[in-house]
């Protein structure tokens, strides 16, 4: 093959993206900030693309491109994608432009049955089945009903404190925290900042450590919030293996995301029991790959790479995202 294959995991917070040979030897890994369209912009988030692309490249073709983004999840976002990289001469020969809950179920399973869930800044899931059918869900946050990641937490701690300060709510401990993390005088001048845009509502993301220090320390507001969260991610699996009619199957569930992989006990326990009633065969598939190894995969799959290739390039690339050879571009978590 003349040219390289390139595989591009695009999230909320940070991208990474690889170039290897049709032989699965990795020539190059990069990273960069996170490029999802949903909370970059459509222009900047593919000018990150753009730039790791042609970074693990270099002066070689591109063969085949696999990218798998965050934020892609109705076709038009697809389709606007697309055309969006279509200038770039990286995209010309052949490339796949889809959503990196792709990438996450690939990077934990390769059954064709199965169900996978990303709980990061978000929550999102995928179900597939083997005669092609699919589940997916719009991700539009309240509008789709949807509830979660770090988003959805870290609203949810200042709408309890707020109601905590005013005496609307019960007290919880993360009212101070909130306070102090965010270097905040007060919960009502916080409320203010945030809404004359003085400061950022992603700021909220970084309090969900703090909910699970106090969830295990008992605190109810923060016990509340946990248990809400493992029932959102049951939620998902429940309506993936019920519309696909594989409740009854032994099927792999592919747990992924940041706030899953931070192993919370209250969390993975309340994952796992509420499965075991709504898909009572299948197994918890805790993510120990980053999503860019599954990006890689399917990128390799596409190009017609052998099994030995893809074990090779497996491999390869987990190495690589563990920090065992440095990246090309300077990272960003």
């Amino acid at each position: 093959m003349n040219g390289v294959i390139v595989a591009v995991d695009g999230g909320g917070s940070k991208t990474d993206a690889v170039a290897l040979t049709i032989d699965g030897d990795l020539i190059a890994h990069a990273r960069a900030a996170g490029s999802s369209p949903h909370f970059e912009g459509l222009g900047e988030a593919v000018a990150v693309v753009d730039e790791l692309v042609r970074a693990v490249a270099g002066e070689q073709p591109v063969a085949h491109a696999g990218l798998y983004i965050s934020g892609l999840d109705l076709p038009v976002e697809v389709e606007q994608y697309a055309a969006a990289i279509s200038g770039f001469a990286w995209a010309r020969p052949s490339v796949v432009v889809a959503n990196d809950l792709y990438a996450v179920l690939r990077a934990g399973t390769d059954e064709p049955d199965a169900v996978a869930i990303v709980c990061g800044t978000g929550v999102n899931a995928v179900g597939v089945r083997a005669d092609g059918a699919e589940v997916r869900f719009p991700s539009l946050g309240a509008l789709s009903g949807d509830w979660g990641g770090g988003s959805g937490i870290g609203e949810q701690v200042l709408w309890h404190a707020a109601r905590d300060v005013d005496g609307r709510g019960p007290h919880t401990v993360l009212t101070a925290a909130l306070l102090e993390q965010l270097g905040a005088v007060s919960v009502p001048a916080l409320i203010e900042d945030l809404h004359f845009g003085r400061r950022d509502s992603s700021d909220l993301i970084s309090l969900v450590p703090t909910v699970f220090d106090a969830a295990r320390a008992g605190d109810d507001v923060a016990t509340g919030l946990v248990d809400r969260q493992a029932d959102e991610i049951v939620a998902f699996a429940r309506a993936c293996v019920t519309r696909l009619g594989l409740a009854e199957r032994a099927i792999p569930i592919v747990l992924g995301g940041g706030i899953v992989r931070s192993g919370d006990e209250r969390l993975i326990g309340g994952i796992a029991s509420g499965l075991v009633v709504a898909a009572p065969r299948a197994r918890i598939e805790l993510l120990d790959a980053a999503p860019i190894v599954g990006a890689a995969l399917l990128a390799l799959e596409r190009a017609g790479a052998s099994v030995d290739a893809l074990d090779r390039a497996r491999d390869g690339v987990m190495r690589a995202t563990r920090g065992r050879i440095p990246a090309t571009v300077g990272s960003a978590e």
